[in-house]
């Protein structure tokens, strides 16, 4: 009877205890899971824009330079860095030019989102960040024409 007398008051530390170590890893797991679902609308939302401004644009140069703007505004939206951004256009009759009649461009952006709460100390940030990738294809319009 006297074990049980002893033991009086120690729920409450051990459920502190063992719901502070449980919980710290669910709250992380959160953050890092709402980290990664921004980044992935993110790049799939810039890579969208990107090709739907690259067909409708009057000419290559003019092209190159709206879906780069599209991209640096839709991650920025985001809060994502745009200068770590790789982006690659190709169409399917690379010969012409992109902006022919009826013809596709694929737009692909890459980046890099790292994970939260991780230090700049030792350059582990760089390490510990997961790449995402997006593509968006776009049909030329059958009535385009060079501007």
């Amino acid at each position: 009877m006297r074990a049980v007398h002893s033991e009086r008051g120690s729920a409450s530390l051990e459920f502190i205890t063992a719901g502070l170590i449980l919980l710290v890893p669910l709250v992380y797991l959160v953050l890092t899971m709402a980290t990664l679902q921004g980044g992935a609308l993110a790049v799939e939302g810039a890579a969208r824009q990107a090709a739907r401004v690259y067909v409708q644009a009057p000419d290559e140069a003019a092209a190159k330079a709206r879906a780069d703007r599209a991209v640096q505004f839709g991650l920025t939206d985001y809060g994502i860095d745009p200068a770590g951004a790789q982006v690659e256009v190709a169409c399917e009759d690379g010969v012409n030019g992109c902006l022919t009649r009826q013809g596709t461009v694929t737009v692909t952006v890459r980046i890099r989102v790292a994970l939260p709460l991780l230090p700049d100390l030792l350059a582990l940030r760089d390490s510990a960040s997961v790449p995402l990738q997006a593509q968006a294809t776009q049909t030329v319009s059958r009535f385009w024409r060079a501007g």
